[in-house]
């Protein structure tokens, strides 16, 4: 398995512009593909405009497939539009 954590910064009154984006994400991405495990956003405690996504995936393959859906290239321009800087991607594995 494949854990992602991605912290992101947003402009500061794009809050909610943001989460309608990443929440229209998640229902697509928990509907739609059954390797993704976990797929969910997080706001950081004591700040408005620092979010994390925390995801796993069964698989590589199942992570190349989440990155090629036309639903994630959708959101890629209307995320972009409201970040604040350069995504911090992590990428795990998963100790059994």
């Amino acid at each position: 398995m494949i854990g992602i954590v991605a912290k992101l910064k947003i402009q500061d009154g794009k809050q909610a512009e943001f989460e309608q984006v990443a929440k229209d994400l998640m229902a697509s991405v928990k509907a739609n593909e059954p390797g993704c495990l976990t797929y969910q956003l997080y706001r950081t405690r004591g700040s408005t405009t620092e979010y994390i996504f925390m995801e796993q995936y069964a698989s590589q393959d199942a992570l190349k497939a989440h990155g090629q859906t036309e639903y994630f290239k959708a959101a890629g321009p209307r995320l972009g539009a409201v970040l604040g800087g350069a995504p911090e991607i992590a990428y795990y594995d998963i100790v059994e």
